[in-house]
């Protein structure tokens, strides 16, 4: 805080109210002391009441005449945040944050405290991202009870909060966040150089953030994780990681990301190492079968009969004689329909959009089955793919997939496994030049770093992970205290 005002202009209420077009929550109360006139000006709705009165009004009534001065005022008055050196500007940006403008007339200067009564709501559990082990509470819509809860599990000197303001039109406060020992300074530059390059009115959520900072506009995949789990925050940041923070955002954005990144869970940390590893090929093996096998069901059923069992073949026949549409048109529809069944779940009220689900998904199949409109392989298979898609700990990663699925149905349609494999090519190229600030999406695979597979593609126990992952570039490798103690043997075995 400078200790030279430069505020010799200060407006005094009539001209705040006509910048703010005749506000009606704008209110001015007018103390007279010591010869002087104070207007004491505020938002009535964005101010703690009992603040206003106890800490200012009450406490300026209070003083002797001899210390009814701007001097001693800004030096004394009993509130934590005071501003005295401002721009006209600056005042209506932060009586709209909650601030009270208190002018002295006869001396014509001015000073902001701060008495912001913020909405906010009580930490509560994750929605989005349900675990069985480990805490349990999520991030809120207040960027300051979040950096809370952040300091609160990372007690170390050398985090890092780097505060910025995004948005032209509505201004956000937002966070960096880092571990300063452990950050490489090429990716903090990088998504410092990012945040200054955002031109725009506002930024509603931390999602469209995300998607200004994502180095491929165009791409189906996500390039950061979203999270509201401060567990998952603080795991990636203490492995090298940036975090972003935005105020009246309940999720956090972390960066850099890889594809297999969004395949981890935090519940893979706090579960044994056999059961995380199975869980993590389990979620593998879902979203691939959930991107592929309804295309191998239209590419089998168009060009390659002769791949399918005999019994299978007829019981297959048996379930499509009905059916009048071939297999891309059939499986197209399916897939439509589950998106739709879907989308009208999510958008209805919690307990109504589950009975939808359900009693949806069982009526409708039964009845375009009956009708002959579509196979029962078909249903299951499209079942399947769903559930698939839902497997993705990160929701973005399961619409990505869910999205890459049509063209990968079409392909099938059109060229048969020829076209699959096209799909696959096209995919993995994609995936090959995709980057997160400027980092490669695939890796460790690309570039290939042997060492780091066991933190995304597998998962052993905690003693070998003594080394932070390299595709992070952090500054210290080696964790604190990676070495272990040689057991002692027990007096018994001797």
């Amino acid at each position: 805080m400078s200790n030279t005002p430069n505020n010799n202009n200060c407006p005094n209420y009539k001209k705040i109210k006509y910048i703010l077009n005749q506000s009606p929550d704008l209110l001015c109360r007018t103390i007279e002391v010591a010869g002087d006139c104070l207007e004491i000006v505020f938002m009535k709705n964005l101010i703690k009441a009992e603040t206003v009165n106890e800490y200012v009004i009450k406490f300026i009534q209070q003083l002797p005449k001899k210390d009814i001065n701007y001097s001693y005022l800004m030096k004394n008055i009993p509130i934590d945040e005071v501003k005295i050196d401002f721009k006209e500007q600056e005042i209506i940006s932060s009586l709209l944050n909650g601030f009270v403008y208190i002018y002295l007339l006869k001396e014509n200067k001015a000073l902001l405290v701060n008495c912001a009564n913020p909405v906010e709501r009580s930490i509560e559990k994750a929605e989005t991202e349900s675990l069985v082990y480990g805490p349990k509470i999520s991030f809120t819509e207040s960027l300051s009870s979040n950096i809370k809860i952040i300091r609160q599990n990372l007690n170390n000197s050398n985090l890092c909060t780097d505060e910025l303001e995004i948005g032209e039109l509505v201004k956000k406060k937002l966070r960096i966040i880092y571990i300063k020992d452990l950050t490489d300074e090429d990716i903090l530059k990088t998504l410092k150089q990012k945040l200054e390059n955002i031109t725009a009115d506002n930024i509603s959520d931390s999602s469209v953030l995300a998607q200004c900072l994502e180095d491929n506009h165009y791409s189906f995949f996500p390039q950061f994780i979203m999270t509201e789990l401060p567990d998952r925050f603080l795991y990636s940041i203490l492995n090298g990681r940036v975090g972003i923070l935005l105020d009246r955002s309940p999720v956090a954005i972390i960066g850099p990301a890889n594809f297999f990144s969004f395949f981890e869970s935090t519940e893979d940390i706090y579960l044994r190492w056999s059961l995380s590893t199975f869980i993590r090929f389990i979620r593998f093996f879902a979203m691939a079968g959930s991107l592929l096998f309804t295309a191998f069901y239209v590419a089998i059923l168009t060009y390659h009969y002769e791949l399918i069992p005999s019994k299978l073949l007829i019981i297959i026949g048996q379930s499509r004689s009905q059916v009048p549409f071939p297999p891309l048109l059939e499986a197209i529809l399916m897939e439509l329909l589950i998106e739709l069944l879907r989308e009208a779940g999510a958008r209805l009220p919690s307990k109504v959009g589950q009975t939808m689900g359900i009693v949806g998904g069982i009526v409708i199949g039964q009845a375009t089955v009956e009708a002959g409109l579509t196979s029962n392989i078909l249903i299951i298979i499209v079942a399947f793919s769903a559930l698939g898609a839902f497997s993705a700990p990160i929701y973005e990663m399961g619409t990505a997939i869910r999205i890459a699925r049509f063209p990968f149905i079409i392909l099938a349609g059109v060229w048969g496994f020829n076209g699959i494999m096209i799909g696959v090519c096209v995919l993995v190229v994609h995936l090959l030049k995709l980057t997160s600030l400027n980092r490669p999406y695939l890796a460790p695979l690309y570039p290939f770093r042997i060492k780091d597979l066991k933190y995304f593609l597998i998962r052993l126990p905690h003693h070998y992970y003594r080394k932070r992952p390299v595709v992070n570039r952090p500054l210290n490798v080696f964790r604190i205290g990676w070495k272990f103690k040689k057991t002692e043997n027990d007096l018994d075995e001797f």
